[in-house]
């Protein structure tokens, strides 16, 4: 069996400021918070998620490469986290993962399930992470706000290399992004910091789960386009709305080379 199945990437955003066009960099020295999507801006979660995918679809003789079976899988798994915002994030995979095999007409076993579902420590970082991290909390302080179990972000945070300033994941939230309901307790965090919404800058990959609603609160936004030279949307659905990041960077390092430029002038 062979899988067609894109999504097509139509425009919905406006055009923000490239790290090529050298203009505004110096507002980055009004912020004194970043919070960050993880997975996908600073863990790999494609690779992670898709090894798994590819794996199981290579045992039951299905044609597809990982992108393609990315794609099938994005919208199912914010479709769990949309159903079921209680539910825990490895329990959020293996219920995606399923689905996925109910589309395809193939059978996803329970222990290929659960490979899945336990599989979050073993994502990779990007390359560029750790170090980029680092030349960033010089200047800011760092706050997650991921669609994750707190066991599963410690895991990633090791191999990160990096402790972060404050943790916010979906399971001690009660719902996943896109919901405002996270913004809502990171804007709540920020208070409790004794900061103003205008001095945390927001920082992700993914279009859908957090530029959107970052920008509904009234966020500014640093658009990571881990996938600037990748066609479709990958692990991600595509945005429901037209979004308009403020920054866009294709890697973590383009965008602490410009803070720090920022910093530095």
């Amino acid at each position: 069996m062979e899988i067609k199945h894109e999504r097509a990437v139509e425009s919905r955003r406006m055009t923000p400021i490239r790290m090529d066009d050298g203009l505004m960099y110096e507002e980055f020295t009004t912020f004194k918070a970043l919070s960050f999507d993880c997975y996908g801006t600073l863990i790999d979660w494609e690779t992670g998620i898709g090894s798994v995918l590819v794996e199981w679809a290579q045992s039951i003789g299905i044609s597809a490469n990982q992108e393609q079976l990315l794609n099938v899988y994005a919208d199912h798994e914010a479709a769990v986290e949309a159903e079921f915002p209680s539910m825990p994030y490895p329990q959020v995979l293996e219920q995606a993962f399923t689905r996925v095999g109910v589309e395809l007409g193939y059978e996803v076993s329970e222990k290929q399930a659960e490979k899945l579902g336990v599989s979050v420590p073993d994502w990779p970082a990007f390359a560029d992470s750790h170090k980029a991290l680092e030349r960033l909390h010089r200047h800011y302080s760092l706050i997650i706000l991921s669609n994750v179990n707190r066991e599963g972000f410690d895991a990633s945070e090791k191999r990160l290399g990096i402790q972060f300033d404050e943790i916010l994941v979906a399971n001690e939230i009660g719902s996943y992004k896109p919901s405002p309901r996270n913004f809502h307790a990171l804007l709540s965090r920020i208070d409790e910091l004794g900061l103003q919404p205008d001095q945390l800058l927001h920082v992700a990959q993914s279009l859908f789960h957090d530029h959107v609603p970052a920008q509904k609160q009234g966020l500014k936004t640093v658009w990571i386009n881990r996938r600037h030279n990748q066609p479709g949307w990958g692990a991600t659905p595509e945005p429901s709305a037209e979004v308009y990041p403020t920054w866009e960077f294709p890697s973590l390092a383009a965008f602490a080379d410009a803070v720090d430029a920022a910093f530095t002038d």
